[in-house]
């Protein structure tokens, strides 16, 4: 390969770095064509993108990102892949789904919400780790609770409050 070619491949990986908030590494190394295949059309449906690459330009590429991505550097050994996602735990959802069936593909590393998780052992907290989004809805639906409460109270005694004042007034 060129120069060229590599100087191309580490933009393109740095730009796609950068402009996603979540991404995994992965060890999808033994997988047959048809397996492989597989792996491709389920990351396809569930909006992951998948990449191959080569660990030395995985790294420059890194390193030249905006991120913080150093604790990575440890990671890249074998074979390595790059799941790029929107939503932080999809990848960690399709792994596990995935290699229940195959023994692959395995978690080396991840890069979720502006924090590194490191290892296979990490999988099942990144599976039902939850999204800003969904925290943010979490809390929103926390705050309108006792509102909703108070305001439900308020409106019926209110209407409590009327039905006095108008049976006082019928007395008069």
């Amino acid at each position: 390969m060129k120069r060229s070619e590599k100087l191309t491949i580490i933009d393109n990986l740095t730009e796609q770095i950068n402009s996603y908030n979540h991404f995994y590494l992965a060890d999808i190394a033994d997988l047959n064509a048809e397996d492989s295949s597989s792996l491709r059309r389920l990351c396809f449906t569930k909006d992951v993108k998948l990449v191959v690459v080569k660990n030395t330009l995985l790294r420059k590429a890194l390193e030249n990102s905006e991120k913080n991505t150093d604790e990575l550097f440890d990671s890249l050994k074998g074979n390595t892949s790059i799941m790029f996602c929107e939503v932080g735990n999809t990848p960690a959802k399709l792994i596990k789904e995935f290699s229940k069936i195959h023994k692959k593909p395995l978690l080396k590393a991840a890069y979720v919400e502006e924090s590194v998780y490191v290892g296979e052992n990490q999988l099942e907290a990144l599976s039902t780790i939850k999204s800003k989004d969904e925290l943010l809805g979490d809390l929103v639906a926390l705050l309108q609770s006792p509102m909703k409460t108070v305001i439900g109270q308020l409106q019926s005694g209110g209407n409590k409050i009327h039905g006095i004042l108008q049976t006082l007034s019928e007395k008069e």
